[in-house]
C-alpha cells in the first residue's frame, strides 16, 4: 500500500541491524534530532504536520513502527518483551542515523514506548515528550494508581479484547461511514474529539489501513481465563504487549539515569487513555456492554491518567522534571486537533531542553 507524505517531506527504507522500514524526515539533515514515536491504528505518517512545523534548525525523524505501515511484516513483536522490541527498534534506528541522542517524542502507545526508552536506554535522549502515553503500569486489568491487578492473570488486558468488527474492517480496507466499527468512524469517535474532521483524514485513514493484521500483529492472541472477562493476554503483537501482565518495571524510572526531562501532553476529552477509558472492559462492563461485570470493588475502571500521574511525581522526587499540559477542547490526539496550542508547549519543551538531568 503506497503512503503518500506531504511536501517538505522525505521517505526513505531504512535498514537497521533490527528491522527495514519506512522513515519519514523533515528539516536539515544535521539539525537537531527530534524522534517521533506513533501509537496504535496509525504510522509515521499521522506525525507529519508537526514534523514540518518544527522550529528552525531541527530534524524530524518518525519510522513506521514494527507491526504497522511499510516496516518489515515478517518482523513480529513479541509481546512477552513489552515495548522492549520498539524500545530497541528505536534504538537502533538512532545508531544506523549516526545519532548519540534525539529528543524523543511518543504518542499513545509511541508514549508507551517512550516509558521503556527512559529505562533501558535513558543516556540517548535529549529530552522526552508523551502525548496522551498509556498509562507506565500498561492497558486494561488494573485497579489503583500502583497498578495493583485485578487478577493473577491479568485477565482484561491484551489482543482478546480488541473488537473484531473493527479488525474484520480493517482486513476489508473499508473506508466508509456506515457503521461505528469502520476504522474511519473510530478515529472520528475516539481518536478525535467529535465533531473534529482532519484535514487529511484520507491520508490518515489509509495510514490506519496499512496496520498488520493476523495473530502476530493486531489484534493478536489471546489466552483463556476463568475471571472476568475470561481472556488473557497472549504472546504476540502491539495489544499484547501493552498489557500489565508485560509492563516493565515501573520502579527504575526512578532510578535510571540520566532523567529525561519530559513533557507529558493530554486532551482534556481523551477517551482512549483516561481514568475511564472507552475501551477499558470494566468501562464496557460497567455501562452494560460486557456481560458479568464483577463490579467496582472487584474490577474498577483503570486510573490510567493518575496512575501516570503518580508515577511522574515519584519520577521528580528521584531527581527527575516533568510538565503536564493538558490542552482543552481535544481529544487523543491533540498534536492534530489543536497543533497551535501543542506546538507551542512542545517546541518550547525542546528549544529550552539541551540534556537529560544528570549530563
Amino acid at each position: 500500500m503506497s503512503l503518500p507524505v506531504l511536501p517538505g517531506i522525505t521517505a526513505k527504507t531504512i535498514a537497521t541491524e533490527r528491522i527495514t522500514t519506512r522513515v519519514l524526515f523533515a528539516g536539515p539533515a544535521d539539525g537537531r534530532p527530534v524522534l517521533f514515536l506513533h501509537g496504535n491504528l496509525s504510522s509515521a505518517t499521522w506525525w507529519e504536520e508537526v514534523m514540518l512545523t518544527l522550529p528552525a534548525g531541527f530534524r524530524g525523524i518518525a519510522p513506521d513502527q514494527r507491526g504497522f505501515g511499510q516496516a518489515d511484516p515478517q518482523q513480529k513483536i513479541d509481546a512477552t518483551r513489552g515495548l522492549g522490541d520498539w524500545a530497541d527498534d528505536a534504538a537502533a534506528l538512532l545508531d544506523q542515523l549516526n545519532l548519540a541522542q534525539a529528543h524523543v517524542v511518543g504518542s499513545s502507545a509511541g508514549g508507551s514506548a517512550v516509558w521503556q526508552l527512559m529505562i533501558d536506554y535513558p543516556d540517548r535522549f535529549l529530552s522526552a515528550t508523551v502525548v496522551d502515553p498509556g498509562s507506565p503500569y500498561g492497558f486494561g486489568g488494573t485497579r489503583d494508581v500502583s497498578g495493583t491487578p485485578c487478577y493473577s492473570d491479568f485477565a482484561g488486558s491484551g489482543g482478546g479484547l480488541v473488537n473484531s468488527r473493527l479488525v474484520q474492517r480493517l482486513a476489508a480496507g473499508d473506508r466508509s461511514v456506515d457503521t461505528p466499527f469502520s476504522p474511519r468512524m473510530v478515529m472520528r469517535s475516539l481518536l478525535f474529539k467529535p465533531p473534529f474532521i482532519p484535514e487529511r483524514e484520507d491520508a490518515l485513514l489509509t495510514a490506519m489501513l496499512s496496520m498488520h493484521l493476523g495473530e502476530q500483529d493486531y489484534p493478536g492472541d489471546s489466552a483463556p481465563s476463568p475471571n472476568w472477562p475470561y481472556v488473557a493476554p497472549g504472546r504476540w503483537g502491539l495489544a499484547n504487549a501493552l498489557s500489565p501482565k508485560y509492563a516493565p518495571n515501573v520502579a527504575k524510572l526512578y532510578t535510571s539515569q540520566p532523567k529525561p526531562n519530559l513533557l507529558w501532553i493530554h486532551g482534556r476529552d481523551d477517551l482512549m487513555v483516561s481514568n475511564h477509558a472507552a475501551a477499558d472492559p470494566a468501562t464496557v462492563g460497567q455501562a452494560g456492554l460486557l456481560p458479568n461485570w464483577p463490579g467496582v470493588e472487584l474490577y474498577p475502571p483503570q486510573p490510567m491518567v493518575d496512575q501516570t500521574r503518580t508515577v511522574l511525581e515519584k519520577y521528580a522526587a528521584a531527581g527527575g522534571r516533568y510538565r503536564e499540559v493538558v490542552i482543552e477542547d481535544a481529544g487523543h490526539m491533540p498534536y492534530i486537533e489543536k497543533p497551535a496550542q501543542f506546538n507551542a508547549v512542545f517546541h518550547d519543551h525542546i528549544e529550552t531542553t539541551s540534556s537529560p538531568q544528570g549530563k
